[in-house]
């Protein structure tokens, strides 16, 4: 057995991705970070949060967006473990009524041309009135990674005192409950249990070579019907190209054009539908968590548990392959069929022959193969990615792809993100040293680059927005995993785990929208966005009478 092999033999196990696995809370809570990183760190939180939900960015990014809020709420439960459960409710508070988590819930201050597409684009109330589209708040139609699962278990395990009290879980469960029902039964267009994206924006990762191929067929909206807000705030050569945009404005409007409707053909039938890996582990991720969450609640959550184990089966079995040693996408609607290994009675479409970074983001999931597992190691640190090597950070693309350009968005440049969830399966399956090394180089870069929206995978020049929420956020959760950076020095013993050492339930919020004081009351200053009841549930939401008890989790849980 070769070294990487030795590094990540583990047994299968039912964790949750990066589950701390000393007890919550405030008494096991170490001292708050005090360092220059994590100081610009909170106040970028600070200086993005609305009253109750952080944008992105707020030139380029000013509405809320969902992958975006989880991975916020993440970092945010350090500071503030309320602000953090805000941002998850006020997101949920925009649920549809067939249970999926719109990818944008618009603010209705912001001027409708400081951002395309608007709310006047996507017409939600109207368009997506079948699929139960909430009438008092504009949204998008599409949805973007399930991580609020995730996100609301770790956020509980900062404070669970805070979090029983408020009876977070047991609002958010039957929402998350619904949202994974979403995916599972509506999105398995390829028939196989793999949840399918309709939209690039939809995995996150918007301009990546894996959707040349898919898109390709797409006829482009003409350039007169739009324009783009976002060259208003960043380099056109740093942005997704105007034919890009074309093809996901034609998308979008077809998708929205049939009603928001998942599968069959013509209008909202769709002309894109890819498998996508890091979509589905985020999925499985958060099928773990939810899990968790259903125990908390006094279910047992074993339920989840199997799906999550059968999901990972499918994945490897639809979108692994062991000749290149990482994951790749399933176009479902390639017309030259089953273009693989899996040969002409395989599953239906072909992979994508393009090595992202989404085909490394499986590696969260403590339950891979280990020969899976292994692979996935040596090709983060191979020639192709250059981890340890080439790069410090994580490259979107493949170094030596043909489209590689190391600023152009998601074709090259290491985003936050996606370095944040290769440390932590790196961590999970053993190669510590390499997920030190990239803990270390998250934390130099982000404070280095003021909290870049991404940067140059060499030299860590700093592209898109700066002052970006998610860099913030995921930089003050490594910064609290053991204390041990260049910029922060341990003022406790090293060794605590990352989602144990949050700050106390009585830190205040380090100069948020409201005064500092008690996290009970930082995370509730400012006001709630029309047509929402932050905090208390919501009313446009499915299952929002299911309760937290015992049977209805259960009954979620066969969902």
């Amino acid at each position: 057995m070769d070294r990487t092999a030795q590094l990540v033999a583990r047994p299968a196990q039912h964790a949750v991705a990066y589950d701390p696995g000393t007890p919550p809370g405030p008494p096991h809570l170490g001292a708050p970070r005090t360092g220059p990183a994590s100081r610009r760190a909170a106040q970028v939180l600070a200086d993005n949060w609305t009253g109750s939900s952080t944008v992105p960015s707020p030139g380029l990014y000013p509405h809320q967006w969902s992958w975006d809020s989880a991975f916020v709420a993440i970092g945010l439960r350090h500071v503030s473990p309320r602000r953090a459960q805000t941002e998850l409710e006020t997101l949920l508070d925009a649920q549809w009524g067939d249970g999926r988590v719109p990818h944008i819930v618009f603010n209705p201050s912001v001027p409708l041309d400081a951002y395309f597409p608007s709310p006047d684009f996507w017409r939600s109330s109207t368009a997506g009135r079948a699929a139960g589209a909430p009438r008092t708040v504009q949204t998008s139609g599409i949805v973007q990674p399930p991580v609020h699962a995730l996100a609301a278990w770790l956020v509980h395990r900062a404070d669970p005192g805070l979090s029983r009290a408020r009876g977070f879980l047991g609002r958010m469960y039957p929402r998350l409950a619904a949202w994974h029902r979403y995916l599972l039964h509506r999105r398995d267009l390829g028939g196989g249990g793999l949840v399918s994206v309709v939209h690039p924006w939809e995995q996150g990762m918007d301009n990546a070579p894996s959707w040349d191929a898919p898109l390709s067929r797409v006829t482009p909206a003409p350039a007169r019907s739009f324009r783009r807000a976002d060259l208003d705030h960043g380099a056109p050569e740093d942005r997704p190209t105007d034919l890009d945009y074309g093809r996901y404005v034609r998308l979008a409007a077809e998708y929205r054009d049939g009603g928001y409707r998942d599968g069959g053909t013509g209008p909202g039938g769709g002309e894109f539908a890819v498998e996508d890996p890091s979509f589905n582990a985020l999925l499985i991720a958060s099928e773990h968590a939810l899990a968790h969450i259903a125990h908390e609640l006094g279910a047992t959550g074993t339920a989840r548990h199997a799906r999550a184990e059968r999901l990972t089966a499918a994945l490897v079995e639809r979108l692994w392959d062991p000749a290149e040693e990482m994951f790749f996408c399933r176009d479902l609607h390639d017309p030259h069929g089953s273009g693989d290994r899996h040969g002409p009675r395989g599953p239906a479409g072909a992979l994508v022959p393009e090595r992202g970074v989404s085909g490394l983001v499986p590696l969260l999931l403590p339950g891979l193969p280990r020969e899976v597992a292994a692979g996935l190691v040596r090709t983060l640190r191979g020639p192709h990615f250059g981890l340890g090597t080439a790069t410090r950070l994580v490259p979107s693309y493949d170094l030596r792809g043909e489209a590689f350009d190391p600023h152009r968005y998601w074709r090259g440049p290491a985003w936050f993100n996606t370095s944040w969830l290769l440390e932590r399966g790196l961590r999970a399956h053993g190669a510590r040293a390499d997920a030190d090394a990239l803990r270390r180089a998250v934390v130099d870069v982000a404070a280095g680059s003021d909290f870049a929206e991404y940067v140059d995978p060499f030299t860590g020049e700093a592209c898109g927005a700066t002052g970006f929420s998610w860099t913030a956020a995921l930089t003050l959760d490594l910064l609290h995993d053991d204390g041990t950076t260049p910029d922060e020095p341990p003022d406790e013993p090293p060794g605590m785990t990352s989602g144990t050492a949050g700050t106390a339930s009585t830190t205040g919020t380090a100069g948020t929208a409201g005064t500092a004081g008690t996290a009970g009351t930082a995370g509730t200053a400012g006001t709630t966005a029309p047509g929402r009841t932050s905090g208390t549930g919501g009313t446009t939401g499915p299952d929002s009478a299911a309760g937290a008890d015992a049977t209805a989790i259960e009954g979620g849980d066969r969902g």
